[in-house]
C-alpha cells in the first residue's frame, strides 16, 4: 500500500481499482509501522457507494471488522449513500464519560483506598450479566432503549447537567425498538449499568496539566482536580444488533446491485428498509450505552460521597462508535451525510449549533482515554477540523490480548502499577494482563499526531490514581 505524504501527519492513498475516493490517513510514520492490514481496510471502505471526499483513518488506526478501528467515512444520502454496520462496530455507542470532583488530589488522597474499595464493590464488570439496575421487565428496557440517559435521570439516577453535557442531550432520536431482536433484548436485560470487559474501565484521575485554562475552566476542569473517567458501551445488546443487521444486509445487497471487496462491509442504502431498520436499532443501542454510563456515574457518585464527601459533576459524554446523519459542506454545497465514526470521536468546532450553550464558544470536549499507567487527554474541536470534524479515540491496540497475557501476568502488572502509585481493582488477573499498557500505542504520540494534523487541540492531560477493570 503506497502512502504519499501530503504534509506532516497526513498521508494519501491514491484511488485504485474500485476505490471511489482516496484514502487519507492522519498519523506519523512511527504510528503506521504495523498498519499494513488496516490500510487495506481504508482502501476497501473507499469503495462504498455514495462515499464522499475520502476514506479517513485516525492516528490510532488498527485492524477492525470491515472498517479499521479509527476509520471515518461519510456517504451522501441523496447520491445512493449507504450505511454499513461495520462502520460502527459491535460495541455500538462505546464512548467515554468524564466527571470532575469538587476536590483536588490532596483532599481526596487520604480517602482513596476507601473510594477504590467502594468502587470495587459497586461497579459491575466482566463478560457476563450483572448491572447497577435490576430490570423488572421488558417494559423498562424499552424505556431505556428509547430514552437513554434521560430515562435514567427521570428515574432518579442523575441530574439535569448530565443531559445538557451529554452528546444528543442524553438520547439519540429515532430509536426503533421494534428492530431490536429478542436475543439482543435478552442479552441487554441483565447488563444495564455495567462496564463489561476488555479495554473498558472506570478510572480515578488527576488533572496533571492544563494547556488552555480558559477552555478548561469552561469545561469544569482545573489543575490538581480529581476526575473519574468511564469507558464502556452497549454490551451484549449492541453486539447482537450488529450481528443481526450485518446478516440482513449481507443477504440484501444484491437487490441493490451493491458489491463490496469484503463481506464485513455489508451495507444497503441509508433510505432502504434495511438501512432504516439498522439506524433505528443502532439508535436504541446508543441510548442503552448512554444509560449504561449514566448508571455507572450514579454508582461512582455514591462511592465518592460516602467515602470522601466529594461530589462529581459531568464534564461531557461522547461516543466513538456511531453512524449519524449530519449536514456538512462538500464541494461548496451543504449535503446530508451518513457519517460513520468507528473508533473515532466527533469533535465539533466552536460555534456549532449542536453543542450545549455553555460550551458553544469553546468547541466540543473530546475525551481520549489512555491505558493503565498512562495519561488520558481532554481535547477540543477546532474550526478547521477535517474528516467531518472527527479525531482519534484512544491509544490503539498493537499487541493481541493473547500476546499481552504471555508478556506479563496480572499480578506482576498490578505490582508494577501500584509501585507507580496507581491503585488497581481488577475483576480477573487474565483480563488485567490483556490490557497491559505495552499492548497499546503511545497515547501521547496519538494525540500529538491528531493535533498536528489539525483535527483538535489539547486542553488538559490527566493521569491515573486508581483503575477498576473488568
Amino acid at each position: 500500500m503506497e502512502l504519499v505524504e501530503e504534509r506532516p501527519y497526513r498521508y494519501r492513498i491514491e484511488p485504485r481499482g474500485p476505490m471511489r475516493v482516496p484514502g487519507v490517513v492522519f498519523a506519523s510514520r512511527n504510528l503506521l509501522a504495523d498498519a499494513r492490514q488496516s490500510l487495506e481496510q481504508v482502501a476497501n471502505v473507499a469503495t462504498l457507494p455514495g462515499i464522499v471526499v475520502a476514506s479517513y483513518a485516525m492516528p490510532d488506526i488498527h485492524w477492525g471488522y470491515g472498517f479499521p478501528i479509527g476509520g471515518v467515512a461519510a456517504t451522501d444520502l441523496d447520491d445512493g449513500g449507504v450505511v454499513s454496520p461495520g462502520g460502527v462496530g459491535f460495541d455500538i455507542s462505546c464512548g467515554v464519560r468524564l466527571l470532575a470532583a469538587d476536590a483536588d488530589r490532596r483532599t481526596v488522597e487520604p480517602a482513596l483506598p476507601a473510594i477504590m474499595d467502594a468502587l470495587d464493590r459497586s461497579i459491575p464488570r466482566g463478560a457476563g450479566p450483572g448491572g447497577v439496575w435490576k430490570m423488572t421487565g421488558p417494559g423498562q428496557l424499552e424505556r431505556i432503549l428509547n430514552g437513554g440517559s434521560r430515562y435514567a435521570v427521570d428515574e432518579g439516577y442523575g441530574e439535569q447537567r448530565d443531559l445538557t453535557r451529554c452528546e444528543d442531550g442524553g438520547a439519540v432520536a429515532d430509536a426503533d425498538v421494534e428492530q431490536v431482536s429478542a436475543r439482543a433484548r435478552e442479552r441487554g436485560l441483565g447488563q444495564v449499568g455495567s462496564l463489561g470487559s476488555a479495554n473498558h474501565f472506570l478510572e480515578v484521575q488527576e488533572v496533571a496539566d492544563v494547556s488552555d485554562e480558559r477552555v478548561a475552566a469552561a469545561f469544569g476542569l482545573s489543575a490538581g482536580q480529581v476526575c473519574v473517567m468511564i469507558h464502556c458501551g452497549s454490551r451484549g445488546l449492541g453486539h447482537q444488533i450488529c450481528t443481526d443487521h450485518v446478516r440482513a444486509m449481507d443477504h440484501a445487497m444484491s437487490r441493490y446491485g451493491i458489491t463490496v471487496p469484503d463481506r464485513q462491509l455489508a451495507c444497503t442504502p441509508v433510505d432502504s428498509p434495511e438501512g432504516r431498520d439498522y439506524l433505528g436499532a443502532m439508535a436504541a443501542a446508543a441510548n442503552y450505552g448512554r444509560a449504561n454510563r449514566q448508571l455507572l456515574s450514579h454508582a461512582a457518585r455514591r462511592a465518592f460521597e460516602k467515602a470522601a464527601g466529594v461530589r462529581l459533576s459531568l464534564v461531557y459524554d461522547v461516543s466513538h462508535n456511531l453512524a449519524k446523519i449530519e449536514t456538512h459542506t462538500v464541494a461548496g454545497s451543504r449535503r446530508r451525510l451518513c457519517v460513520h465514526r468507528k473508533g473515532a470521536t466527533r469533535a465539533f468546532p466552536p460555534g456549532h449549533p449542536d453543542l450545549p450553550e455553555d460550551l458553544r464558544e469553546y468547541g466540543q470536549p473530546v475525551l481520549i482515554p489512555g491505558t493503565m499507567g498512562t495519561a488520558s487527554y481532554v481535547l477540543a474541536g477546532v474550526p478547521e477540523g477535517d474528516a467531518f470534524f472527527s479525531t482519534c479515540h484512544g491509544a490503539g491496540r498493537v499487541m493481541s490480548r493473547h500476546r499481552a497475557a504471555r508478556a506479563v501476568t496480572g499480578k506482576e502488572l498490578r505490582t508494577r502499577l501500584e509501585a507507580d502509585g496507581i491503585a488497581v481493582r481488577p475483576k480477573s488477573w487474565r483480563g488485567l494482563a490483556e490490557e497491559a499498557p505495552e499492548a497499546y500505542k503511545d497515547v501521547g504520540a496519538v494525540v500529538a499526531a491528531s493535533e498536528g494534523a489539525g483535527l483538535c487541540r489539547t486542553v488538559a492531560r490527566l493521569v491515573p490514581l486508581g483503575v477498576v477493570k473488568g
